[in-house]
């Protein structure tokens, strides 16, 4: 499939990110992992002492991302900032915490709106995220919005959790899901809505192949 641009968007723990590696496989098209770009402007935002246990030094924030390079290596989903591989680090228990207080800021969503466009403007690719449908390419060939229930969410997400070694409680997950879909939801730029013309698929009871397949039959048939 060729220059297609596929979106999908949806609530966090939903499977996005492994179903768009997978269908980036099996349609050849470039996988963007929108996610990981945020949590970069959030790590270097860690790192510059520019968030704090009390304060989010917004100013300091919009002045220093005017000077990043970011690239998303595709094949390896590797991120580079300033030829700097973090990809390792922006997946740290700390980013978590803070990654989506970042991303509701309107300039950090301005500025990797243009980055993410940059991306999608010659070859095509699938990226996931929250507003992939909506704000960053309205006219994708193909939208589809994920949405399962909270406590099934919850329960993927400590699952992993406790396979690589962090060892919080269901309770403090399930929390952490909750104050998460409040925050993507109600944020005033760019909030997670589905697309009046996404696909929405509920993965509460579906395995990653049957949305997989599902996916893939909605591609195939249009």
């Amino acid at each position: 499939m060729d220059k297609a641009i596929i979106a999908i968007d949806g609530f966090a723990a939903t499977g996005k990110s492994t179903l768009a590696k997978r269908l980036s496989n099996h349609l050849g098209l470039p996988y963007v992992d929108s996610g990981a770009l945020f949590r970069g402007i959030t790590f270097l935002a860690i790192e510059k002492g520019w968030i704090t246990d009390t304060n989010i030094y917004e100013k300091s924030i919009e002045e220093g991302i005017s000077q990043l390079k970011f690239n998303f290596d595709s094949l390896s989903n590797a991120l580079t900032l300033n030829k700097r591989d973090i990809t390792n680090q922006i997946r740290s228990k700390l980013v978590s915490s803070y990654v989506s207080q970042i991303a509701k800021l309107p300039f950090v969503r301005y500025y990797l709106l243009k980055q993410q466009r940059q991306m999608g403007s010659s070859n095509g690719l699938v990226m996931d995220g929250r507003d992939i449908g909506t704000a960053v390419f309205p006219e994708a060939d193909f939208k589809f919005f994920f949405t399962a229930k909270p406590e099934v969410r919850a329960q993927r997400r400590w699952e992993e959790m406790k396979a690589d070694g962090y060892l919080l409680g269901y309770n403090e997950v399930l929390k952490n899901i909750l104050d998460r879909d409040k925050i993507d939801t109600e944020r005033k730029v760019s909030p997670l809505i589905k697309a009046d013309d996404a696909i929405e698929i509920d993965s509460t009871y579906l395995s990653l192949q049957q949305v997989f397949e599902i996916c893939v039959a909605k591609i195939n048939g249009k």
